[in-house]
């Protein structure tokens, strides 16, 4: 196999991660400075709370640095798009008229000041996803690119679980892992880890990266998903790889040879370890409250049952900090109906089913099996977690679906410069003596 997930392109593949030497990239490229805005864009949405770190960290410090990411990305992403070339998105449209709706739900301030700050946080979310988006070409740069920034996210959650790995996995999350160096809570992880091994699997499926590679990304990360007992990542994790390679087993022997090894491993797995299996996925929770979904439904149910305006039906409360009374609505449907109403919802399911049906009208590919699990992945997780609607890792992945489906725009031939003909010498005109002359005459 060729190519790295951790350096550069891949001969004869469609990434067009690298540049030729020199300060401007080559026609077509991607710049190198987009990796980092991706990266700033990640760090923004890594969120400010979660389980206590080693080093105590302020929730005022993390907040700076998120937003200070945010604004730095938008900053580099305009200076390497200073022209403005955008493209037409509609992934990016669908979230510009979110954006709008979200600033006509806060200016009531139902939600306080900090609904208006979190507007402009999402104007600036989605103001850099239109410069980016020059760059959105159908191959799988952004893949890489969102692969290696979570695998380091992985690699500090790694650090704190070596460094103290009681603070990593401590009783207040009932033994789960969490984030020791920064906090992220097991469903952040377990997120990240599940994204980051579907999108490696079928990078090796496609042989856009070699095995060896591939193992040192998907073996740490599926034993730091299974260390977060993260139900709807593993979930998410495997119907999104079977509608991915059930895309590819139409046209690739190698997701086919992968499905049928699949399949049978899972069989084994369900009948030798069925107890384990079984333990490992209730928690040590009792069958109430796994059947609540660990209290979710309750606070649903109370939401749905709050008496509303129809102006607050139609446009929501203005963005919040995705709660009900107190408690997290871990529902970005009823979250997005809480903040940005009945229209909101309309739009984030619009924004879902166009880029399900764009890659269900695509012919098979690597693209369209890495844009079908990221889709799946985030209508799976919706059930059980918010994000849908602001600014968020959910709307990342459906961002990078969003770059794998769009059409390559069409090379643009450098004209060739005219080079002025130079008039052609004459040859030297040869003397002939009066006497040939003369005998020519005669």
């Amino acid at each position: 196999m060729s190519g790295d997930l951790r350096h550069g392109g891949l001969p004869g593949g469609t990434d067009t991660a690298g540049t030729l030497p020199g300060p401007e990239p080559r026609p077509g490229g991607t710049p190198r400075i987009v990796g980092v805005v991706w990266g700033l864009l990640i760090l923004n949405t890594l969120g400010s709370t979660g389980a206590k770190t080693i080093v105590p960290l302020p929730r005022s410090l993390i907040q700076m640095v998120t937003m200070g990411a945010l604004v730095a990305a938008f900053a580099l992403a305009l200076a390497v798009n200073l022209r403005l070339r955008l493209r037409a998105s509609a992934f990016v449209f669908l979230l510009t008229l979110l954006l709008v709706l979200s600033v006509i739900s806060s200016a009531n301030l139902e939600s306080g000041f900090g609904a208006l700050f979190r507007c402009a946080r999402l104007a600036l979310f989605v103001g850099t996803l239109w410069l980016l988006s020059r760059w959105w070409d159908g191959g799988q740069t952004f893949v890489r690119h969102h692969i290696r920034m979570y695998f380091a996210v992985l690699g500090s959650v790694a650090a704190g679980l070596v460094v103290s790995p009681g603070a990593a996995m401590p009783e207040l999350y009932g033994g789960r892992l969490v984030g020791a160096l920064w906090p992220l809570t097991p469903p952040q992880i377990g997120q990240y880890a599940a994204v980051i091994i579907g999108l490696t699997v079928l990078l090796v499926l496609g042989r856009r990266t070699d095995r060896a590679s591939a193992a040192v990304v998907i073996v740490p990360s599926l034993v730091l998903l299974v260390l977060t007992h993260t139900r709807t990542a593993t979930l998410g994790l495997l119907i999104g790889l079977a509608l991915a390679i059930g895309s590819l087993v139409l046209t690739s022997a190698a997701a086919r040879r992968f499905f049928v090894w699949a399949v049978l491993c899972a069989t084994v797995a369900a009948v030798a370890l069925n107890s384990a299996l079984q333990a490992w996925f209730l928690r040590g929770q009792s069958q109430e409250n796994f059947s609540n979904l660990t209290g979710r439904a309750k606070v649903w149910d109370a939401l749905l049952a709050a008496p509303r305006t129809t102006s607050e039906q139609l446009f929501g409360m203005g963005l919040g900090d995705k709660s009900f009374g107190g408690l997290p609505i871990d529902n970005s449907w009823l979250a997005v109906y809480q903040e940005q109403g009945l229209i909101g919802v309309a739009l984030v399911a619009a924004i879902v089913v166009v880029l399900a049906g764009v890659a269900l009208l695509r012919p098979p590919s690597l693209s369209r099996a890495c844009a079908i699990f990221l889709i799946s992945y985030c209508g799976i997780a919706s059930y059980t977690e918010a994000g849908l609607g602001d600014a968020s890792p959910y709307l990342l992945h459906l961002a990078v679906a969003a770059s794998l489906l769009a059409t390559p725009a069409a090379a643009t031939r450098l004209p060739t410069p005219e080079v002025p003909r130079l008039p052609t010498p004459e040859a030297p005109r040869r003397h002939i003596p009066r006497w040939a002359r003369r005998s020519e005459v005669t």
